[in-house]
């Protein structure tokens, strides 16, 4: 099957159907990590469907745990019979089991935002496939999910289900502190929520609208001449234009390059991991 021709994930309240050697990795995985006291937090669809109920196909498990903890994650799940590997240095390992993977999630891709522990501790309980463990809370799935808004694949349909669903007021406060210095994407969510729900607007509270959009107007008043470029913070494939050839500052890669704590294998158990 062409890759065009692949269907597209189409969101509904039923469950999709996991085979049996789909749970039997993912619930192998937690299963490592808790016995390992490793601290994680489940991510992903499942974490979207314990907030709004809606579900989705998906091809695997999102784990988000703190970056450091990813060589002693590995190293477990290396010994309880996965392989593994680094997928990319700033925000992405994976745990392969026969052709299921686990994704282990340490960042935005382009590191605006880093898993700390103040993600785990405000995560929830949640029961796992009969296993206890935690899930991410829908105020860091939001702030995750504003820069998942590339040419392949745009998120701000969980942003909005997560607003319009959740049975309890969302942590405004704790959206705009993860968001801080990408205010305008936070703004142009709400736009987007406004648009898609408007007899639910009201669910954002006022105040939240006046600080954005006293922000942008103070912006648009006083522009900055010295303003970085953002774009490559969305989509550094579709606004490589903008830095190879037109000479804007690359923040993608500013912001990876400082990253506090890159991921990489043990020399000693690299023969040990791979693609599965």
């Amino acid at each position: 099957m062409h890759k065009e021709d692949t269907p597209l994930p189409v969101s509904s309240s039923y469950p999709p159907e996991f085979s049996q050697e789909a749970l039997t990795c993912y619930q192998a995985a937690v299963k490592c990590l808790n016995l390992a006291g490793i601290p994680f937090v489940i991510a992903g669809a499942f974490a979207i469907h314990h907030h709004t109920g809606i579900w989705r196909t998906t091809k695997d498990l999102d784990l988000f745990l703190q970056a450091e903890l990813i060589p002693e994650a590995l190293q477990e799940l290396n010994m309880y019979g996965f392989s593994t590997e680094i997928k990319d240095p700033v925000w992405l390992a994976k745990a392969y089991c026969g052709t299921y993977f686990v994704d282990l999630i340490t960042a935005t891709g382009n590191a605006a935002l880093l898993v700390d522990r103040s993600w785990i501790a405000r995560s929830e309980p949640f029961e796992f496939f009969g296993i206890p463990c935690r899930v991410l809370g829908a105020e860091e799935i939001i702030a995750t999910k504003l820069f998942v808004s590339r040419r392949e694949r745009f998120d701000l349909a969980d942003v909005v289900h997560l607003i319009r669903a959740m049975s309890k007021p969302l942590d405004w406060k704790r959206i705009q502190f993860l968001m801080s210095g990408h205010e305008e994407l936070l703004l142009w969510s709400l736009v987007f929520f406004a648009y898609v729900y408007p007899a639910h607007v009201g669910l954002i509270p006022r105040e939240v609208w006046n600080t954005l959009l006293q922000k942008l107007r103070k912006q648009i008043d006083n522009p900055q001449a010295n303003a970085p470029f953002r774009g490559a913070l969305i989509d550094p494939n579709m606004f490589a234009i903008d830095i190879d050839e037109w000479g804007e500052r690359d923040l993608y890669r500013e912001y990876r390059n400082r990253h506090p704590f890159l991921l990489e294998i043990d020399p000693e158990n690299e023969s040990d991991t791979g693609s599965g």
